[in-house]
């Protein structure tokens, strides 16, 4: 048995997983953020500890999904802008407690390999996946492998350039696909939008409070025929088209998997989606060849799990 642990800004998730990627116990507990980086760990090692508890088996490995940039190659978390981690060597410290292999990884990464694993990209051998929550985070798959570049923070997708002198991203950088294609982007093209039409039904779903908007308003307005509300999922589908036919023209992988909360407006995003990807599509041109699938993620928060477990299990396999 492994167990997998993805770590969140507001809860750690953590489960027993078997050799097939199937979850057989989970447990999730709230993340002690504003304590400090002792207490995010600590709190990975109550999820682990009562879940060997409660099976009663040890881990073969731990696999740890992390919110941020990951040094894959020496278990090393760098940076995570919602926790307070700043270079924490955390593998070396939980495989020090629990006496077995630790895989830290991007958690988007590891949701990418779970979709593979026991997902809708099961089968696939090559694979994108991105994952729209507050930010965009991202995994590829090349021929089966997780890619994760030099040292293991390879896969930030998010943080390509796609308007030079755009938003400022988080990052530092201007114009990242992130500040456009996250959920806080949708919110921010939105508002734009909403300031030239005082008679938007977003404005009665906020409360009038612009902070109170939230992506599935923004989608019930979409649903409901509100004129600001198609135009700001159009120009976020835009937006969200130019980063993954960039990706396709790039990788042309067998699927192209989108998960994360915006993931759940499926019904107003793939037609409008894929009709805009098709026309950035560099082999638009042929029709006798394979094309790129767009997809939606099948295992919500649990892909994030399974793959940090699988990941995990590499190492014990590998070894």
């Amino acid at each position: 048995m492994y167990i997998g642990v993805d770590l969140g800004g507001t809860n750690t998730a953590a489960a027993i997983v078997d050799e097939n990627g199937e979850i057989q116990q989970r447990v999730s507990i709230p993340t002690i953020a504003n304590a400090g980086p002792d207490a995010v760990v600590s709190g990975v090692v109550k999820a682990c500890d009562w879940l060997i508890a409660e099976t009663g088996t040890r881990p073969a490995s731990i696999g740890v999904g992390v919110p941020g940039t990951v040094r894959d190659d020496i278990g090393l978390a760098v940076f995570t802008p919602n926790l307070p981690l700043r270079n924490v060597y955390m593998a070396d410290k939980l495989s020090t407690i629990f006496g077995c292999p630790v895989r830290l990884g991007n958690d988007a990464n590891f949701a990418a390999f779970g979709e593979v694993i026991a997902g809708v990209a099961k089968g696939a051998k090559d694979v994108v996946m991105i994952t729209l929550g507050t930010g965009l985070g991202g995994g590829v798959i090349i021929r089966g492998k997780l890619y994760t570049g030099l040292t293991g923070a390879g896969g930030e997708l998010g943080h390509m350039v796609i308007f030079a002198g755009g938003r400022k991203c988080g990052c530092g950088r201007l114009g990242c696909w992130e500040p456009y294609s996250s959920a806080s982007g949708l919110i921010t093209t939105t508002l734009e939008y909403m300031e030239d039409h005082p008679e938007s039904l977003m404005w009665e779903l906020c409360e009038r409070k612009t902070e109170k908007l939230e992506g599935r308003s923004i989608f019930e307005a979409f649903r409901a025929n509100d004129s600001a509300a198609i135009l700001a999922v159009g120009k976020y589908i835009e937006h969200l088209a130019i980063g993954i036919a960039n990706l396709i023209n790039i990788l042309e992988p067998e699927l192209f998997c989108i998960g994360g909360g915006i993931s759940n407006a499926w019904d107003c995003l793939e037609e409008p989606l894929s009709k805009a990807v098709k026309a950035e599509n560099i082999v638009r041109f042929s029709e006798d060849v394979p094309k790129t699938k767009l997809v939606k993620a099948m295992l919500g928060n649990d892909a994030g799990i399974i793959g940090a477990a699988m990941m995990g299990r590499e190492m014990t396999i590998n070894n």
